[in-house]
């Protein structure tokens, strides 16, 4: 994975203000640590930092040159998102050197396709291996080409590049392809699912009833209607 050249600025400002004002500026809050030395607050642009991570993922290599001289190699340790915004609302940021060995969390893509009427299980959609901080891969892939129900996938199973170690157990479970439910069994199982869906909406009726009869109580500092009236 090629690195990524992205301007920074050092952030003097903390706290959950101090973050909202800098998103507010189009920038990501971020935070530079690692290799024994003082952790660095900074602020990232936005757009360049989310186009960099929708191309090479989170694993994306970044050079980064602060406004204060610094330039250093990074990876993504741990990002923040809001959900519903989608945005960026911070980033951990691991120093790294060329040639040194880092331990990552890599997506698992299947490919291939496995033998009719089966269903395939997502186990673990990401392996976590070793690889040169320069060189870590995007995605691993491991085939499901014509697999038959009962074939399972094992991080052994997957196929890593050059350089690439793996760093978790060997038998870890990927995949497993198991055997696509016959019409005759989905129909057996649907008045199960009626079932269950009217237990829950009677359930949600009966909650609803008790709700409306209940005693609505007075608002604070208000007197009931009896004492009202008699007043």
């Amino acid at each position: 994975m090629s690195e990524v050249k992205i301007s920074a600025e050092p952030r003097t400002e903390f706290g959950k203000g101090g973050a909202r004002r800098t998103r507010r500026a189009g920038k990501v809050p971020a935070v530079l640590y690692g290799h024994g030395e003082k952790p660095k607050h900074i602020a990232l642009p936005a757009r360049e930092f989310a186009a960099a991570i929708r191309k090479g993922g989170a694993n994306q290599l970044f050079a980064i040159e602060v406004s204060d001289g610094t330039q250093v190699l990074a990876l993504p340790k741990a990002i923040q998102r809001d959900p519903i915004k989608d945005s960026f609302e911070h980033v951990d940021l691991l120093l790294v050197r060329r040639g040194e060995k880092v331990t990552v969390e890599v997506p698992v893509q299947l490919t291939g396709e496995a033998a009719r009427d089966t269903l395939i299980v997502h186990d673990h959609d990401t392996l976590s291996v070793i690889a040169d901080a320069t060189k870590v891969p995007d995605h691993l892939e491991a085939s499901i080409d014509g697999a038959e129900p009962g074939v399972q996938i094992t991080a052994a199973d997957v196929e890593l590049p050059a350089g690439v170690e793996l760093a978790t157990d060997p038998e870890m479970p990927v995949a497993t392809v198991t055997a696509a439910p016959t019409a005759e069994q989905l129909e057996a199982t649907l008045p199960e699912v009626e079932e269950a869906a009217e237990e829950a909406e009677a359930e949600v009726g009966e909650e609803t009833t008790a709700a409306e009869g209940a005693e609505t109580p007075a608002a604070e500092g208000e007197a009931p209607a009896e004492a009202r009236t008699e007043a």
